[in-house]
């Protein structure tokens, strides 16, 4: 069978899968399981047309992970065909263990349990499957292999993940702020001491794509409606999940009950033997297959939440750099009272107050600018920029939602 396949992808053209191993795993019903999951979750109920799926992105980021890894070697950096093919297994499969509505549902159906170690429990089982094929590609993702570089290039503040994300996102939304010269930026990136670093005349470039990064925030991914319908979501699976631990049917796919009958933790994952394997079936479809059938649901709240989402009639959103404070909270929790008829309990499931923050760029991970002198320095300080500086502090905002048929 011909495995050396090529993909027509619209943002960068013919994507060439590489080797018959990444064609093997890519073909895995677990990868093929990203098909089904949007890679910016509820965002395209602002963007329609930002429905562009994690699937997608993850072909992207092998394609430049190649990409990348020609140019490095065209500057006399030593790569072996090992490491090029394990770096791009590391980037391909590195967002593998996302879940449905990609981050929407971290803190419901999983709490505390990051989609970065579930990838990493993906790997293991599928270098199990594959006979010590992903050994090394582990090794690279875990940050246990003595190149950091190649780490660097699957996780850091200027990694392949965020140059495809960005590039893709901006594509598919529209939003001409978010764009980044993708192929300046690999140009400029090079090795220095087996650390990534990115030459003195690619300053500009790397300003352009923290500012790109900030916008990015702002306008799509902490968008106010995206946020609204995101915290409807987590809302709608706890209720569910109470539901369910009482002992109320509430119909859905046998994996998303699973994660609904209790909480699941790491712990679950690596040792429970069925946990990972029923995640590795859950997508969006399980979501919205089930919020159908609860749309007709007998308990009010979940019935209300599951209508007012499929429809669109999302909570009103209040975004506010000042504290949300309790004279707000225990008023408009008096009033959701009294427009449901809930008890005072319940109430919390048709509102929702919280923080959103947007980390353009934290200096605890530096993009480390090599100057012509052979000289290491961080982006903040080479930068002539003062808004490299300014992105480089944690800007947080204080959301209040709720339904838009109270009055506050």
């Amino acid at each position: 069978m011909n495995k050396k396949k090529i993909i027509n992808d619209p943002v960068y053209g013919f994507i060439k899968i590489p080797g018959e191993l990444i064609f093997d795993i890519i073909e895995h019903p677990w990868f093929q399981r990203l098909r089904h999951i949007k890679q910016l979750g509820l965002t395209d109920l602002v963007y329609p047309s930002a429905q562009h799926t994690r699937f997608q992105h993850a072909l992207g980021a092998l394609h430049l992970m190649g990409i990348v890894l020609d140019n490095l070697r065209t500057k006399g950096v030593e790569i072996s065909q090992q490491e090029v093919e394990a770096s791009q297994i590391a980037i391909l499969l590195h967002d593998i263990g996302h879940g449905p509505l990609s981050h929407a549902l971290e803190e419901s159906l999983l709490p505390g349990v990051r989609h970065e170690s579930l990838s990493y429990l993906f790997m293991e089982e599928l270098n199990r499957q594959f006979n010590g094929a992903l050994t090394l590609a582990m090794k690279i993702f875990r940050n246990s292999y003595s190149r950091k570089f190649f780490h660097q290039l699957v996780s850091s503040q200027l990694d392949i993940d965020r140059l495809d994300y960005l590039t893709r996102d901006c594509f598919f939304s529209g939003v001409p702020e978010g764009t980044i010269g993708v192929d300046r930026i690999i140009a400029m990136l090079t090795v220095h001491d087996d650390q990534l670093v990115v030459e003195e005349k690619g300053i500009y470039s790397i300003e352009n794509f923290l500012n790109a990064r900030r916008l990015m925030y702002w306008q799509v991914y902490l968008h106010k409606t995206t946020v609204s319908a995101e915290r409807m979501v987590v809302n709608l699976i706890r209720r569910a999940q109470y539901l369910v631990q009482a002992d109320e049917l509430v119909p859905a796919s046998e994996a998303l009950t699973h994660f609904m009958r209790k909480p699941i933790n790491l712990n679950d994952f690596q040792h429970d033997g069925i946990s990972l394997n029923f995640f590795g079936q859950l997508d969006d479809e399980d979501l919205w297959g089930a919020v159908k059938f609860w749309i007709h649901h007998p308990d009010t709240i979940l019935s209300t939440l599951a209508t007012q989402l499929y429809h669109r009639n999302l909570f009103r959103i209040m975004l506010s750099k000042e504290p949300i404070h309790k004279a707000q909270l225990d008023n408009l929790r008096q009033r959701v009272i009294e427009q449901y008829a809930v008890l005072r309990s319940e109430a919390a499931y048709l509102f929702s107050h919280g923080t959103v923050s947007n980390e353009a760029y934290t200096e605890g991970q530096k993009i480390n600018i090599i100057t012509k002198r052979g000289e290491i320095v961080d982006i903040a300080q080479a930068s002539d920029l003062p808004s490299i500086k300014a992105i480089s502090k944690i800007v947080k905002k204080n959301y209040l939602c709720w339904p838009k048929n109270v009055s506050l």
